[in-house]
This record gives structure tokens, sequence and C-alpha cells, in this order.
């Protein structure tokens, strides 16, 4: 096995509080569409929010993989909650890279999910084009006055700072956007309502609107006119979470079905005797492995140093297809049980859909994918 003794056992704890602690309230989680403040901040103790933070700023200082290796144990259990984990570790990335001692100084507070964040990018005119975006930054004395709104965005309608991209310089393009760091309790921010999603549903998702809101000076996070930069190196590792996300999810539904399939019986026996569904049982093993390999694979490249944007968009785009083509075959194995709610296979199939949207969607990851095969060759 290519994990260390470390990572194995980071996973073994991951695996087990997902095991006890996260799937038996899953089901509720996503029935309420409630906020599991309490398991978070239990979360929080062990260590499993902002794994690459460095020790010296309060965090783990663990690697990609090790990230990749948690989000996929804590998927398993809910991928709302891992959606949590991806959240937390790119904000914390974007504070340990850019910035000052101050804001760094908000990182424990963070980690333990004492203050809740959101990464707000997302606009009606400004989806996967970023470059589109309208929410407006403008100096005002000594600091800056915010305008404009997002949507979609994740933890919306609980977090108390956003990192908001924001445009700087309506003239300079993908070179006139900052990101801010925004108290979301502040004079002129209004939130929409909770949407309400078809999968994921635990993980809060909602508006922001800005009225000029007033920022002060340290509110700038790194360089003024690098925010869109900021925001799109962060995304490899982004892409390796929600990719790890997605095996997990296809995980907990082979795990299902194989269970399901043994005890199952049809025509006088378990329907595991049947060819049929043990090819699905067998499609579904393989690419899940295959989907894991890749993933560690983009993983490690990121902590080697090593171009890994290609890598990070083929894990991505294969894990998030991969997920949901195999919780439909999980879903098909336990047939007319599959589909209705309250069976963990239903709900693992409205779970995965997104991980084939966020992170750039998987039609854009294989224009990332071409383009690069296009610019570095077949071998790179």
């Amino acid at each position: 096995m290519y994990l260390t003794q470390t990572q194995e056992q980071v996973r073994d704890m991951a695996r087990t509080f997902a095991d006890e602690m996260i799937r038996p309230i899953a089901e509720e989680l996503d029935r309420e569409e409630s906020f599991p403040a309490d398991l978070y901040a239990e979360m929080g103790k062990l260590g499993l929010f902002g794994i690459g933070v460095p020790e010296a700023l309060g965090g783990p200082g663990f690697d990609t993989l090790t990230y990749a290796v948690v989000m996929e144990e804590v998927s398993r259990g809910y991928a709302s909650v891992a959606d949590q984990c991806g959240l937390i570790e790119l904000i914390s990335s974007l504070l340990v890279r850019h910035g000052t001692e101050r804001q760094q100084a908000m990182l424990p507070d963070i980690l333990s999910t004492r203050s809740k964040v959101a990464y707000c990018i997302t606009e009606p005119e400004a989806g996967t084009d970023v470059s589109g975006i309208r929410t407006t930054a403008e100096r005002d004395g000594d600091g800056w006055r915010l305008n404009g709104g997002k949507i979609w965005i994740h933890n919306a309608p609980v977090a108390d700072f956003g990192f908001v991209l924001a445009r700087t310089d309506r003239e300079a393009g993908n070179r006139g956007m900052s990101i801010f760091i925004v108290d979301l309790h502040a004079t002129g921010i209004e939130r929409g309502p909770k949407e309400h999603k078809m999968g994921q549903r635990a993980s809060q998702v909602g508006a922001l609107n800005f009225n000029d809101v007033r920022l002060s000076a340290d509110a700038l996070l790194g360089t003024e006119g690098r925010g869109f930069h900021m925001m799109m190196s962060v995304l490899d590792k982004g892409r390796v979470g929600i990719a790890s996300l997605a095996v997990g999810i296809a995980q907990a539904g082979l795990e299902a079905a194989l269970e399901y399939a043994g005890t199952r019986k049809q025509f006088g026996k378990a329907i595991a005797d049947f060819q049929g569904v043990q090819w699905l049982l067998a499609d579904m093993a393989k690419d899940i492995e295959a989907a894991r390999l890749l993933v560690h694979s983009a993983a490690s490249k990121i902590d080697s140093g090593a171009d890994a944007t290609k890598a990070c968009s083929i894990a991505k785009c294969f894990a998030g297809d991969m997920a949901v083509q195999r919780t439909a075959d999980a879903v098909q194995v336990f047939g007319g049980s599959g589909y209705i709610r309250g069976f963990e296979v239903e709900r693992l199939y409205r779970d995965a859909k997104i991980t084939q949207i966020y992170e750039g969607t998987n039609q854009i990851q294989r224009m990332i994918i071409a383009r690069e095969l296009l610019k570095k060759g077949a071998r790179a």
C-alpha cells in the first residue's frame, strides 16, 4: 500500500468517525436540510478541517493526498459533510498562501467552525465564466465600498465571513478582480432564502447581496487585481477534493448494493447469484478503484510540485461521471426499493449529480484536458 502509516491512521480515524457519527444521521440531515453545527464542531476538534494548514498556523499540516483520503471517507458518511471540509480547505488555503498575519489569525476559529465561512464567486452572469462577474469594490477613503450580488453560495445562509471576488478595475479584465474578507453581519448585506436542492441537501446554499457595504483597507486579501488568479490557484486542489467526494459517494453505493444483493432473494436465491447483478457490482468496483487511483495520482502531483492541472481535471471529470453512473447502478440493484426516499442509495444518486457541475462542470474539465494536451502533448 502506497499510503504512509500516518495517512492510513488518518484514513481510519475519518472512516470510524463517518461510520459512527455521520452515517447514522445522514438520512435525517438530508430530510430536514439541517446544518449540523455540533457535528462540525466535533470534526474541528479531530482536525478534519483545514487538512493542509501548517501546524504553525493551527492546522494538522498534512498533504493533498491525506486531504483526498479524508474527503473520500467523510463523503462515504454523507457528501454534504464532506462539502464543508472542501469549503474550509479552499478558504484556509487562500489564507495560508495570501493572508496577512492578522488575517491568518482567523484560521483557528475557521478550523474549529466557531467562525463559518463562504467562498463567494458565482453570479447570475458569472458561473463557469468567472470573468463575467459584476460585483464591484470601489475605493472609499482608506477603504472600499462593495456592491453587487452572489448566488448559489455554499454556507451563505449561515456564514459569518465571506471571501468575495469583486471587480476593482472595470477595464482590466481578469487582472481587475480582487478578493475581500467580508463580515456578513455588516450593514448593507442581505441574505436570500436557503435554496432547496435535489441532493446534498444539508449543504446550505443561498444568495448574498451587497449594498454599499463599507470595508476597511485590511479587508483586501493578497494583492489588488490578483483575485482571479488567487482563486484559480486553489482550483486544482478543489477539484481533487470534489473527485474524492465523488469516490466516497460511489463507494457508499457499492457497499450498500453488495450487502443488499447478498440478502435480497428472488426465484429462491440471493440476487447476488445472478450474473446480471454480479456484473453491475463488478463494474461499480472497477470504476471506483480507477477513480480513486486517478485522484491519488493527481493529489501526489500537487504534493510533488509537478504540473497537476490536467491530472486534476481528469480525476474530477472521471470521478464525477463515474459517481452518477455507478450510484444509478446501486439503485438498479435495489430495484423498486432504491427509488424510495429513505433508502441510502436513493440519496446517494441525488447527491452524486452535483459532482459533475461544481468546481467547473465536467464539460469544462474536458476543455481543460484538451487544452493541456494541445499545449503540452500526449505524454506530458
